[in-house]
């Protein structure tokens, strides 16, 4: 293993621009996830509603949250290209971020013009910001530095303290006191993610930067065509993309059915009253669950892999990601049990989705951290940004197959839903486990933290060599 050394530039044993971009990610994930925990609720709430919204059937809801999610994460291609071709990582964060403040504000505005408009420029604005931001976590770290998984550990945390919060404050404000004043505190969030990742530039000197002036390895990737190496590798990331659709086809659900689930067949009635709220749990706050469960678990986890490999047992990025689709789709056997209950009572406990939430996070703690790190270590030079995109793309595909299952639900049922997702993502979780090994070769040692290896001299190429 390679160890790195601190510097005077280090805080807590990471480059102090993570916790830059820890914090600015935080912020837009409070505005992303808070407009996200109230998107569908909104638009199937009545015209003539006390908090009145469109008065959307649920398929129609489900379907235009299926098509804005996957748009979201789609243009991160885009964004991606934008960055490699012209202005570089920082500048594209620094543009996507103030589209996204553009774009919470017009939400907040009660017109339908307004809505479809704030949309569109979230949507740009992310597909500027989420894959290079996370691309600059990466470059923060040399090659060989054994920190980089925990660092996009510690990023991921952060993502999801923004989660975590914006479902309560943004839910219950409007559920509360109306859904455009919800709009607009996920647009303040936004606002102060902007301002960290302004005041905190001098922190991510070098990282991200757009230059002619290419470093020798970039300048030859540049010109040379793929590697059989890298070819390879490309294909890895490929299945690794199946394998992330697969993931958030099923964990996407959270938005859309299992957000209305919530809301219409579970007892959210509580035996004492909350101040400011009532006796019932707004539905939207359950969307805070699984962020939870990652501020609280995503350290432990981490730990647990570390061991793990330690041990000498198997922990390659592909058997965590096919471990955690595995774990995830056993979440939806709680939702099943829910279901059953509600056929037979009329409503479902609220630790059907609790048990549920937990499952779906320990699964994404096992996939999605370790598919961002992944991608670094695997993705050609000169491609760096634009396959963050494309993983993110993928993610993007999961989120619109989220939308198509939640839309057939409203006639096959819950239940056969629930019940067959559990079992598609066990079948393909173990499908790519019982082709572990050629997989593995397909990298080529490319995560292979022993600094001066001969796959890595062989091939100086990959994002994760960039000079931080």
């Amino acid at each position: 293993m390679a160890n790195a050394v601190a510097t005077k530039d280090d805080l807590w044993g990471h480059p102090k621009g993570l916790y830059v971009l820890f914090f600015t990610e935080l912020w837009e994930r409070f505005s992303y996830y808070g407009m996200r925990a109230i998107l569908v609720l909104y638009m199937i709430s009545a015209v003539n509603d006390d908090n009145p919204g469109f008065g959307w059937d649920k398929t129609d809801a489900i379907s235009l949250y299926g098509s804005y999610t996957a748009l979201v994460y789609i243009l991160s291609i885009l964004g991606g290209w934008v960055a490699d071709k012209f202005w570089g990582q920082k500048k594209t964060v620094l543009i996507g971020g103030i589209l996204l403040c553009l774009g919470h504000g017009v939400l907040a505005i009660d017109a339908l013009w307004a809505f479809y408009l704030g949309l569109g420029l979230i949507i740009l604005g992310v597909g500027g910001l989420k894959p290079n931001i996370s691309t600059m976590v990466g470059g923060l770290y040399k090659s060989g530095d054994d920190r980089r998984d925990k660092g996009f550990t510690i990023f991921y945390i952060g993502i999801n303290i923004g989660a975590f919060l914006s479902a309560l404050i943004v839910g219950g404000v409007a559920e509360i006191y109306g859904w455009h004043y919800g709009f607009g505190l996920a647009g303040i969030g936004m606002v102060l993610g902007q301002v960290v990742f302004m005041w905190g530039n001098k922190y991510l000197e070098g990282i991200g930067e757009a230059t002619k002036d290419l470093s020798p390895a970039e300048a030859e990737a540049k010109k040379k065509p793929l590697t059989p190496v890298e070819v390879d590798r490309m294909k890895v990331m490929g299945i690794s993309f199946l394998l992330i659709i697969v993931f958030w086809g099923a964990f996407e659900q959270a938005g859309g059915l299992m957000n209305i689930y919530t809301a219409e067949k579970t007892d959210l009635s509580l035996s004492f009253s909350i101040p400011f709220i009532g006796a019932a749990i707004p539905a939207s706050w359950f969307q805070s669950v699984n962020a939870f469960f990652i501020i609280t678990l995503g350290v432990p986890i981490a730990g647990f892999w570390y061991n793990w490999k330690k041990k000498g047992k198997e922990s390659s990025s592909i058997f965590k990601m096919a471990t955690g689709v595995i774990i995830m789709g056993w979440g939806f056997l709680f939702m099943s049990a829910a279901s059953m209950q509600f056929e037979t009572e009329g409503s479902s406990a609220m630790y059907w989705l609790v048990l549920a939430y937990l499952f779906h996070t320990v699964g994404e703690l096992c996939a999605s951290p370790v598919a961002l790190s992944f991608i670094t270590k695997l993705a050609p030079l000169k491609y760096a940004s634009i396959m963050m995109g494309a993983y993110f793309a993928a993610t993007g595909v999961g989120n619109k197959v989220a939308g198509w299952v939640g839309e057939y639900s409203q006639s096959a049922g819950e239940l056969e839903i629930f019940t067959g997702i559990a079992i598609f993502c066990t079948i393909i979780g173990l499908l790519v486990i019982a082709l572990l090994k050629p997989l593995k070769r397909l990298t080529h040692g490319a995560e292979d933290t022993q600094q001066g290896s001969h796959n890595e001299e062989a091939e100086g190429f990959e994002l994760a060599d960039k000079p931080a």
